[in-house]
């Protein structure tokens, strides 16, 4: 968010919300809806009865090792207004970013990009399943996360946009998380996944890393790529000229593979991956670097120490980042002088 001094900063925090049920979590919730009310992300279908109740049956129907979570969730909030459709993530409103991530086998590297103000900001350990570590979005959902079996996901933007009935892929990424192990259990898990807009999704474990493309209006599609990596387009649509000068996403994805499959932090924190467009709404927010065989993340920036959180050592407490530094001001005309003749 701009300051008054025209930085853009962004307040990180870290929670351990165990299963969700001792207050924590529903603290965290109940601050972010102070700063942005989360109903805005609901459809207007969503907003009415006959949209809640097939918002939780089509939850329900996908998810249901997470629906006494979804329900306990639920309860602990009931002061806000359309809680539990909110938490379904079956009644969202389409969301656009940028992004960009790589990953091999046993590790997994990402930048998120989007406006500082929309994004939660909330790194979490979750005890809901199983425990996980993740970057949270949407009261529970994931934008990037691990478990304690070794397995680890990101999600980016597909660069299409299109909408359509479905689940975010904001609780997928939770759901893969919660109910599977392994690389190949979580592809099949998307796979069965109804996901409402074009989403790339980069899974790892120690022994597979690959790259998935969904959408309402396409099959998931394994990317044949041999490195496992994605930016903001997808095999279902060229990227035109006018989509690449804004998004850069061809560039990005050209300087993943240049790097190679074990991809420097440093390299993440450099042009062209890292962004600072934070006025158009897709600057570089952080980058995440996944080793869920140690149970372990870091959280990096270009001006700022890490912050390093793992399953073993998880550390509660906040942190503001300086995205961007202020805009310098122009240097003074020189005073004229005058001369004797």
């Amino acid at each position: 968010m701009l300051d008054h001094a025209g930085r853009v900063e962004k307040t990180f925090k870290a929670v351990d919300v165990g299963d969700g049920g001792d207050g924590r979590w529903a603290a965290r919730v109940r601050e972010v809806a102070k700063e942005s009310d989360p109903a805005k992300w609901l459809t207007d279908e969503g907003r009415t009865p006959e949209g809640a109740v097939r918002a939780k049956e089509l939850f329900a129907r996908h998810m249901p090792e997470l629906l006494p979570v979804l329900e306990r969730l639920a309860a602990q909030v009931p002061e806000m207004r359309a809680g539990e459709t909110l938490l379904t993530h079956a009644a969202a409103k389409p969301f656009w970013s940028g992004c960009t991530q790589t990953a091999r086998p046993g590790r997994l590297l990402r930048n998120y990009d989007f406006p500082p103000e929309a994004c939660e900001g909330t790194i979490v350990r979750s005890h809901f399943l199983r425990p996980v570590i993740g970057m949270q979005d949407g009261a529970w959902g994931l934008l990037d996360g691990m478990n304690d079996a070794g397995l680890a996901v990101s999600l980016t933007f597909g660069g299409r946009f299109v909408h359509g009935p479905g689940l975010s892929i904001l609780i997928a990424l939770r759901y893969v998380l919660e109910t599977c192990t392994t690389v190949d259990e979580a592809v099949e898990c998307l796979r069965g996944l109804p996901i409402c807009i074009p989403q790339n999704v980069t899974l790892t474990d120690p022994d597979r890393a690959v790259t998935v493309q969904v959408g309402p209006d396409i099959p998931l599609t394994v990317d044949p790529d041999p490195v496992a990596c994605a930016a903001n387009h997808q095999l279902a649509a060229p990227v035109s000229p006018e989509e690449e000068a804004g998004s850069r996403t061809l560039a990005r994805v050209a300087a993943i593979r240049a790097a190679g499959p074990d991809t420097p932090v440093a390299t993440m924190l450099r042009p062209p991956l890292h962004r600072r467009e934070y006025d158009e709404g897709f600057g570089t927010l952080y980058t995440a670097d996944y080793r869920p065989t140690d149970g372990e993340v870091g959280y990096h920036w270009p001006d700022a120490e890490p912050w390093t959180q793992s399953f073993a050592a998880f550390h509660e407490g906040a942190r503001t980042i300086e995205l961007a530094p202020a805009p310098a001001l122009p240097e003074p005309a020189p005073t004229p002088t005058s001369s004797a003749d």
